[in-house]
């Protein structure tokens, strides 16, 4: 109903009790047609349970016209269940499915639970019974037993026989029995529900007989068969024939023969009984299936009518609004054109007022700016000097002890190393993937390798929550891909990591698949997939920005939100796409396709950087200055194990004594020294006249220190943590022995 006011045009007013007396004329309709369409119903279901289905058909089209005019739309929702019951029983599956659905639309419309566990509960017989389907059959119970658990206490237990009785007919004896003992206490409290202690003692007694308890089993069986000897009104015949097969065909595997023919007899006595009432309903089902096509036709038709007339309605409804919306619309113009000339003035002012704002905010920012800046370098040198230790001993121990080449051990700490450089390099870094400032490296490896390495690596956090981690390679997959390994492995372990901290007593797959192949390229198809606690629909759009965080309520599931955001980055400079579904209490799978190249005839294992024989028979003097003592270590051993000589100065003037007495091939010299640093060292060197090739080996971005050494007499950079092939390379191409 539309408000109006008394200062309003006559035509609204016109509009607004057009509307209310039609509403109230509709209102007393629908009341006085509530009776009809429930008499429908009810008729509609007496037939139904007498089998006559064209006549229930009949009653039900009735009802459901009377309730489409009316949009009540519990009313609807009964009926589209009961037509879909009715054609589930002529062996009409596709029909039924189609009204069973429409019911769950407007079930769900009104969330009434009753009908949404009758409808799911009638989807789960059709599925696990008709169509064979059980997966999909158990999917609906489950949906029922939710809906059900605290509405009808009756319809709750026999939605766990349906399901108990599809887990038996797929061998999980187990799952059965759990529901069966969720039953047992109530059969005495629905004393009257034959059937259902029937279904009880019937999967019990398969339980049994399943591991072997067959006293037990036999126990269960006979509690069945006397039920059905009770003759009980409207306990069906089938049951009693299906008790007498199962007793013949025990007490066959028990030995009991005497028993057996016993049962037997039985079975084939009432088979021939049933078997004419079969024919004679199969002739009568088969004369219904005929009539329900017409039925079905009219069925049609009223919901054409009815959506004809909900269109005229709707565009009734909709001119009336315009009407509104343009009159106040004017009314609006009208005001604020009188408002306009204020507005203006206010207006003004706040701009000058904004603008004086925004010139202490720019200056602020791009001071700001340059803090950030200064920060992301001090923090990056600070943390790549550690980082340069733990790689380059993991380094030493590789070369030294040949044996544990292959220790899975080793190679994970390797490459945890490695990993945390380039998360470091990330998070630190994390604007440059807005100025398109990350590049990929380019090294051959093995896929297969390196996702086994990484479930090594991540085990400690898989254990923490009792998870396992399962790897499956595609065989088509070329065993080793030219690409940049250590973003592909950080991409990888951001999502494991995540479904890890998510999931509890559960399972995260990696899967890698071929998914095609060009000249020289291969698309791979990585999955990453859990079982755990899964993502809300409303977080699945943002998950992949920059300081997103799914609100929970265990402190282990924080953390600092960019994770997921630097995968997807990596993923687009890898010129690849990503993609996410997620159910919540389901799991969650992520799946990202890159491009690698590959060689087709290079199937070789790619050389270890740090082996390098060639490098081996020059035998180079080195001095290298350096103040940190772990970095004098680590630098010296990686060089010494190359066959070079190393000497070491604590700081620059050590090294300019140093030069005085003794000639070396190279200079390795750090930045950031106390006393005097590499700048101002390397320019005393110069001034003396020595030409050595001085090469900066420090923990600062390139980028940032490249202008000042180039001015300051260094030939070249190399950043820490580095790659000792390239130094080592570096080395000889500015020695003077080249």
């Amino acid at each position: 109903m539309i408000p109006t006011t008394k200062n309003i045009f006559l035509i609204f007013s016109f509009i607004f009790n057009l509307s209310f007396s039609f509403g109230q004329e509709l209102n007393n309709e629908k009341k006085g047609l509530d009776k009809e369409i429930t008499r429908f119903i009810d008729s509609s279901r007496v037939f139904f349970n007498s089998s006559e289905y064209d006549k229930s058909l009949e009653k039900a089209k009735k009802a459901l016209s009377l309730a489409l005019k009316h949009n009540d739309n519990r009313q609807i929702a009964i009926t589209y269940n009961l037509i879909g019951l009715n054609f589930s029983q002529v062996a009409d599956d596709g029909n039924a499915i189609d009204y069973f659905n429409k019911s769950l639309i407007y079930a769900t419309k009104i969330q009434n639970d009753t009908i949404l566990s009758w409808v799911y509960s009638n989807l789960g017989n059709l599925y696990a019974f008709n169509k064979k389907d059980t997966e999909t059959g158990i999917k609906y119970y489950l949906k029922a037993i939710n809906h059900s658990e605290n509405i009808s206490k009756v319809e709750y237990l026999y939605n766990l026989v349906n399901l108990a009785t599809t887990y038996i007919s797929i061998e999980s004896y187990e799952e059965a029995q759990a529901l069966l003992l969720e039953i047992k206490p109530h059969l005495h409290e629905f004393e009257a529900e034959r059937e259902l202690k029937y279904y009880y003692y019937y999967l019990t007694g398969n339980y049994h007989e399943w591991h072997k308890f067959y006293a037990l089993a036999e126990e269960n069986y006979l509690k069945a068969y006397e039920i059905c000897l009770q003759k009980a009104k409207n306990f069906p015949n089938s049951h009693e024939l299906e008790i007498y097969k199962l007793l013949a065909g025990f007490y066959k595997k028990t030995n009991a023969i005497d028993k057996s023919e016993k049962f037997a007899h039985k079975s084939d006595s009432l088979q021939k009984v049933l078997q004419d009432l079969e024919q004679n309903e199969n002739i009568r089902l088969l004369r219904q299936k005929i009539e329900k096509e017409e039925v079905k036709s009219r069925l049609v038709k009223v919901e054409a009518e009815k959506e004809i007339q909900d269109q005229k309605f709707n565009n009734l409804k909709l001119l009336s609004i315009l009407v509104i919306v343009v009159f106040l619309a004017t009314l609006l113009l009208l005001y604020y054109q009188f408002k306009l000339n204020k507005i203006r003035q206010i207006t003004n002012e706040e701009l000058t007022r904004a603008n004086e704002a925004l010139l202490v905010a720019k200056e602020k920012a791009e001071e700001a700016t340059l803090l950030k800046t200064q920060f992301v370098s001090t923090i990056s040198h600070e943390l790549r000097t550690p980082l340069y230790g733990v790689i380059g001993i993991t380094d030493i121990i590789e070369t030294e002890h040949k044996e544990l080449e292959n220790s899975p051990h080793l190679k994970a700490l390797k490459f945890s190393a490695n990993y945390l450089l380039a998360l470091v390099n990330d998070v630190l870094k994390v604007h440059k993937f807005e100025e398109n400032r990350v590049v990929l490296d380019n090294n051959l490896f093995d896929i297969e390798e390196k996702l086994y390495t990484i479930k090594d690596s991540l085990m400690v956090i898989a254990k923490k929550h009792r998870n396992k981690i399962v790897v499956e390679v595609d065989s088509k997959i070329p065993q080793f891909v030219l690409g940049d390994s250590i973003r592909l492995s950080q991409i990888i372990i951001n999502l494991v990591s995540n479904s890890l901290k998510f999931t509890t007593d559960g399972t995260v797959t990696i899967t890698a698949k071929l998914e095609s192949q060009e000249a020289h390229l291969v698309y791979i198809c990585f999955t990453i997939s859990d079982t755990g606690v899964g993502i809300p629909l409303e977080y699945q759009d943002k998950i992949f920005e920059k300081f997103v965080q799914i609100n929970r309520k265990e402190d282990d599931y924080q953390g600092t939100g960019i994770g997921l955001s630097i995968v997807k980055n990596l993923v687009t400079l890898f010129k690849g796409t990503i993609s996410l579904q997620s159910e919540e209490n389901i799991g969650t799978s992520v799946e990202f396709t890159i491009p690698l190249a590959y060689e087709k005839d290079s199937q070789e294992k790619p050389i270890n950087k740090t082996d390098n024989p060639l490098l081996d028979e020059f035998g180079l003097k080195v001095l290298l200055v350096e103040d940190n003592k772990i970095n004098q270590m680590v630098t010296k051993k990686l060089l010494e194990n190359n066959n070079y000589t190393c000497e070491i100065a604590d700081d620059g003037f050590m090294a300019l004594e140093l030069l005085k007495n003794t000639t070396y091939d190279a200079i390795l010299m750090d930045i950031n020294m106390p006393k005097i640093n590499g700048y101002e060292t390397t320019k005393l060197i110069r001034e003396q006249g020595i030409a050595i090739p001085i090469i900066a080996l420090t923990a600062f971005e390139r980028e940032e220190v490249y202008d000042t050494a180039i001015a300051s007499g260094i030939d070249d950079i190399i950043a820490k943590p580095f790659d000792t092939r390239k130094l080592l390379q570096m080395i000889q191409k500015y020695s003077s022995k080249i």
